[in-house]
């Protein structure tokens, strides 16, 4: 018979088994399985015979895919830019214990717990020339007003932009509430107590100091831009053509709609490199600062 002592070693064992083991299956397993296939010449079926790099260089030889990284350089700059400078100074402004602090903060985080094809279908029916914003203009008297972004090529990657800003500041806003109430007060008044300035505390010391939160921002943003296909194809669909296009969008279309699974799988490939290359470092940098403090 088992001990008191083995019994409570082996059961969260037993409970944590069934997800581990679904985990390796259906995210580590087909992660191999999309390589795999990235090397094959998978066209509208998975196919086996291998081909080595060629998908790859096909890739990149491709105007869409280029147009898609040109739309992710912009759409993932603005994002990560406007969320973090909106989200620290609604954080600053709130940090400031306001008296309707707990009104207003749920509301900011309100939009965080809507699906992204929920934002999108709502920025895409108020920026819709025929029913959103500019008609209602129109219905309010200001008949020269004009706001076409949606429809514009040049200008629709920018609608993307600010539906995913409305969507993630608020959570942006959080963790930057909780890295400034984590700040130690003693430090804040021994500058007062010197003459600093508000801004120059501000500035020279709480800012600094929430590197940390900084970092975990950036890498949370970063990765939500890569990946981001439900929004695209709730507001523009990926276009018009091909201006708000991007690669989890290119992935899918690649691999579901014009039959090219080996080139879709290596998109995929090189998405996963992206994501990689942000999360190493991040947890190389926690990981190593850990045993220090």
């Amino acid at each position: 018979m088992p001990t008191r002592n083995q019994l409570q070693s082996i059961v969260p064992k037993l409970v944590l088994a069934p997800s581990f083991a679904m985990i390796l299956l259906f995210v580590y397993a087909f992660i191999l399985y999309t390589g795999y296939l990235s090397l094959t010449d998978s066209k509208m079926l998975p196919s086996y015979g291998l081909v080595g790099f060629e998908n790859y260089s096909k890739l990149w030889q491709l105007p869409h895919w280029w147009r898609a990284l040109t739309n992710l350089a912009i759409f993932g700059t603005l994002y990560i830019v406007v969320c973090s400078v909106l989200g620290l100074f609604v954080a600053i402004l709130l940090d400031q214990k306001i008296r309707a602090e707990g009104f207003l903060r749920p509301i900011y985080l309100y939009p965080m717990a809507l699906s992204f094809i929920v934002t999108g279908t709502a920025w895409k029916w108020f920026l819709d020339p025929g029913i959103g914003l500019e008609h209602t203009m129109h219905l309010w008297g200001w008949e020269s007003f004009s706001f076409t972004w949606i429809k514009d090529r040049n200008l629709a990657i920018y609608t993307v932009v600010m539906a995913a800003v409305w969507q993630s500041s608020g959570f942006v806003m959080a963790m930057f509430l909780a890295g400034l109430r984590g700040v130690d007060n003693e430090i804040i008044k021994a500058a007062q107590i010197d003459g600093a300035s508000t801004m120059m505390i501000y500035r020279r010391i709480i800012i600094p100091l929430m590197r940390p939160v900084f970092l975990s921002a950036f890498v949370v943003l970063a990765h939500l831009a890569i990946k981001s296909y439900d929004l695209v194809v709730a507001l523009t669909g990926g276009g018009p053509g091909q201006a708000t296009e991007l690669p989890a969008t290119f992935m899918y279309s690649y691999t579901f709609t014009r039959n090219q699974m080996g080139i879709g799988a290596s998109s995929a490939m090189i998405m996963l490199v992206m994501i990689f290359s942000i999360i190493i470092p991040y947890l190389y940098t926690e990981l190593r600062g850990g045993p220090r403090q």
